[in-house]
């Protein structure tokens, strides 16, 4: 099966037509030229079916006078036209309808009498593209190359159509269109960031309801679970494929850019169409040079949609929510935000709604009763709540599931049995515990991030999982199809979000780019955020590996990863790096915010007011959770506001020496001191609090205890000063601020500086 990235035929071999216009053209330099004539199997950007599209280098007409193109816009029809003065976009216009003019007149002269044509201005002022449909491969391709040498003869003073016409005419049949028409349910699935997981949950979805799967992506045609054709296979090569699978009852198809803009796409119709977002990526490229044009792109699926589907579109962008006045589909929005004015717009179409409501994924219809499907967290794509793209991707995946008929609680079991490694979701947001060099551990997301909006959702997941006080390391690197903008933004990104950063080279990713290039653009965006002197790495395991061995335990290191994909897992493996399962990220993720899973159950502990049954639940607590810092602490805790100081001692020691974080950690240090100075130990709980009195000068709480281990020391006078100094310099009451100056003077006189 071909690749959607093997080579293929984008400009079609000259025929005769098409050498008449090279010959033209090298002997007239005022000629007209295609620099494109494709045939487009499936629907495309033109029409919802196969069409042929010419661009045309129209430099001629562009610069030639006003009167040479009146007479030529005059003798083919378009009598009223404003030419425009030479290189204007009035102009531009007018060589548009000229060009669509040229096709229709080849038509009628080869017999077709009704023909679909449209033609559009290009970015390049002296360029144009005009498209038409096609039933017939040979004739339109014959008619397609016959474009050019028509202008060009228009132009100068000559018709040549019936010339033409006839070579359209007696053109070969050629080879039907290869697009597909489904015999099962399928859903084409699109976007600039997403569409790849997306298309994999769906699957997953789908499979774990029991129908046999087949769906294709960047990776490759897989058969229920089984890879049979790897690589980029986004196209209609990938639909083929999915669709040839023996057995197949359900069809998933990401559907990328490139391969709807080269070939059109690989299907007459879907049942459900997803598009997640439309942000800037691969600009400048087939014509596409600004994010509303890629957006009419995406939109191609939407518009394939049968009327009894669903078009399901984010409600958060508004390019793509604009998708649903194309599609004859009925709208299903997706969004993060429950109140959206989109929610309103979509069921008063007669469409349906999904959300996140009271931290549950919320399915929404006219209704009015909620169908709460299951909570964020319980949803491991959702890295626990935190990775907020991915829960947009949930809510698509989700709501083209229930699209597709696939019944209510599988649609449910699949979401929680999704797990976001190596194996389901390879490449996009697969987080590891890695040993480091310094003791602990530290955390490794590997994840695509091929653009600005990837590498903002990266760094909010890694931000989202390092531990308070803990570093974010980044690995940053991006192919060479990139624009020289989105690299630099990609550099600023990273220095401006992370603590540590290293470039990481891609060789089989350059896409034309040097090295040096590529990493220039990157450090040009670094210095804007004020970061110089990155180092360089070859490949991406060399940049890995360095950002690991400068790791500290609890820091994140994150990842752009996109062509060693296996040799980064390899060397995570043999590092002794382990993948994180949806209840290390939960633990990791709370962490973070300084708390603990077992924080509801620690904070009902600490509402029971019975100190012996609170010293029972402690117990059982610290038993389920053997070795950890902040349960320890707990545990003492509780043994301590009994009156049992003694046996709270060693549990502070070992929730400490297990390394307890802040803020608890100088809270375990106060009440082990405390504790301390309660069995006797007056002098060792001295040396802890003066300690931590280094460390937080102006702290009136531990002036406090200090004091009191120096009264129970037997040095009263001393702890008197030494309290009433600290209040005096550090208090914020009115009083206190009123009377700081004689405050701090007896202090002074009670326990004056010693020589």
């Amino acid at each position: 099966m071909p690749s959607d990235t093997s080579p293929a035929t984008t400009v079609t071999e000259p025929r005769d037509a098409a050498s008449s216009a090279v010959a033209w053209s090298a002997a007239d330099p005022a000629g007209v030229t295609a620099t494109e004539v494709r045939v487009l199997e499936g629907p495309n950007l033109y029409f919802p079916r196969p069409a042929v599209k010419v661009t045309l280098d129209l430099t001629a007409y562009a610069d030639a006078d006003k009167d040479t193109v009146r007479d030529i816009a005059r003798a083919a029809g378009l009598r009223a036209a404003q030419v425009g003065a030479p290189g204007s976009e009035q102009r531009q216009r007018v060589l548009a309808r000229l060009a669509e003019r040229a096709v229709r007149r080849l038509s009628q002269a080869s017999g077709t009498r009704r023909l679909g044509v449209r033609a559009r201005p290009s970015s390049d002022r002296a360029s144009v593209v005009v498209a038409f449909v096609w039933r017939r491969r040979g004739p339109a391709q014959v008619l397609g190359e016959a474009v050019a040498p028509v202008l060009s003869a228009w132009l100068n003073g000559h018709d040549v159509v019936e010339e033409y016409a006839v070579r359209v005419r007696s053109a070969e049949p050629g080879a039907p269109a290869r697009i597909v028409t489904p015999q099962v349910p399928v859903a084409s699935v699109t976007g600039t960031n997403g569409k790849t997981t997306t298309t994999r949950l769906l699957a997953h979805i789908a499979m774990t309801a029991g129908r046999h799967t087949a769906w294709s992506s960047t990776d490759g045609v897989v058969d229920h679970g089984t890879m049979i054709e790897p690589g980029d296979y986004s196209g209609p090569a990938g639909a083929r494929g999915v669709l040839g699978a023996p057995g197949v009852e359900i069809g998933i198809l990401e559907t990328a850019r490139g391969g709807m803009l080269l070939k059109g796409l690989g299907v007459t119709h879907n049942d459900v169409s997803v598009v997640t977002n439309v942000s800037a990526d691969h600009l400048g490229l087939q014509g596409v040079d600004t994010v509303d044009q890629l957006a009419e792109v995406k939109a191609i699926i939407t518009r394939a949609t049968r009327p009894e589907g669903w078009t399901v579109l984010n409600g958060d962008d508004p390019r793509v929510w604009a998708m649903r006045t194309g599609s004859p589909a009925k709208p299903w929005v997706f969004t993060l935000d429950p109140n959206s004015p989109a929610i309103r717009e979509a069921l008063g179409a007669g469409g349906r709604a999904i959300t996140v409501l009271d931290d549950r994924i919320t399915v929404l219809d006219d209704s009015g009763i909620p169908d709460r499907l299951v909570r964020v967290t319980d949803v491991p794509m959702t890295i626990a709540g935190l990775s907020r793209h991915n829960v947009a991707n949930v809510l698509g995946a989700a709501a083209a599931a229930l699209g597709l008929g696939i019944e209510r609680d599988a649609v449910v079991e699949g979401l929680r049995t999704f797990q976001p490694d190596a194996s389901l979701n390879p490449g996009r947001m697969n987080t590891y515990s890695v040993p480091t060099g310094t003791g602990g551990a530290c955390t490794v997301v590997v994840d695509l991030a091929h653009n600005e909006a990837g590498l903002e959702a990266l760094l909010d997941v890694a931000t989202g999982l390092r531990a308070p006080g803990a570093r974010v390391l980044l690995g940053l690197g991006a192919g060479g199809d990139r624009t020289d903008e989105i690299l630099e933004n990609l550099g600023e990104i990273a220095g401006l979000r992370a603590d540590q950063v290293v470039i990481v080279h891609k060789e089989h990713y350059l896409r034309g780019r040097s090295r040096e290039d590529l990493e220039g653009r990157f450090r040009d965006g670094l210095q804007r955020a004020g970061v110089a002197d990155v180092p360089a790495f070859p490949t991406e395991v060399d940049g890995l590996r360095a950002l690991v061995d400068s790791a500290h335990d609890g820091d994140v290191v994150a990842l752009m990863c996109h062509s060693e994909r296996a040799e980064v897992y390899a060397w995570l493996e043999s590092s002794g790096g382990t993948p994180d399962d949806a209840a290390t990220i939960r633990r990791k993720v709370v962490a973070a915010r300084g708390e603990h899973e077992a924080e509801e159950a620690i904070a009902a502990l600490w509402a029971d007011d019975d100190a012996q049954r609170r010293i029972a639940t402690a117990a059982d607590l610290y038993a389920a959770h053997p070795g950890d810092a902040r349960i320890a602490y707990e545990y003492a805790g509780t043994f301590d506001s009994a009156g049992e100081e003694a046996r709270a001692v060693g549990l502070y020691r070992e929730a400490l020496d297990a390394g307890l974080r802040e803020p608890h950690r100088h809270r375990a240090v106060i009440q082990l001191a405390s504790s301390l100075r309660n069995v006797g130990e007056h002098d060792e709980a001295l040396r802890l609090l003066d300690e931590l009195a280094v460390d937080r000068p102006d702290s009136v709480g531990i002036a406090g205890f200090r004091a009191l281990a120096l009264h129970s020391a037997g040095r009263t006078t001393e702890a008197l000063s030494s309290l009433l100094g600290i209040v005096a310099k550090a208090s914020t009451d009115e009083d206190v601020a009123r009377y700081r100056r004689s405050l701090t003077a007896y202090a002074e006189e009670l326990d004056p500086p010693r020589d």
